[in-house]
C-alpha cells in the first residue's frame, strides 16, 4: 500500500456524522472551506466517499488574491484596447526578441 492510500475504520456517530482521519483530510483538502464528500451506494453495497471541492486543489493557484489582483490588470489593458496581436506565432516571438533586444 502507498502511502497516498488509506485503510481504517471510523465510527458513524447517532445522527450519521463521521470524522475522517486529520492525514486524510488534510491529502485531500477536505479541511479547506467548501469541501465536500460525494457519495455513491453501488449495488454491491459499497459506499463510495469522493473528495469534493470547490475548486480543485490543482487549481487554487488562480483564485488567490494575487493572482485574480494580476487578471484585473490584464482585463484593464484588455478593455482599454492596450493590447498587441500577432497574425502567427513566429510574429510573437520575433516581437519578444525585439523586446528583449530594447532592454
Amino acid at each position: 500500500m502507498s502511502t497516498a492510500e488509506f485503510h481504517g475504520y471510523v465510527g458513524v456517530q447517532r445522527r450519521g456524522l463521521i470524522a475522517l482521519p486529520t492525514e486524510l483530510r488534510q491529502r485531500l483538502h477536505l479541511d479547506e472551506p467548501g469541501a465536500q464528500l460525494e457519495v455513491t451506494e453501488r449495488p454491491d453495497g459499497v459506499v463510495e466517499l469522493r473528495p469534493s471541492l470547490p475548486i480543485p486543489a490543482d487549481q487554487a493557484w488562480f483564485w488567490t488574491e494575487r493572482w485574480q489582483r494580476r487578471e484585473r490588470e490584464v482585463d484593464a489593458h484588455v478593455a482599454a484596447g492596450d493590447v498587441t496581436t500577432f497574425d502567427s506565432g513566429d510574429d510573437f516571438l520575433a516581437h519578444l526578441d525585439q523586446v528583449a533586444d530594447d532592454s
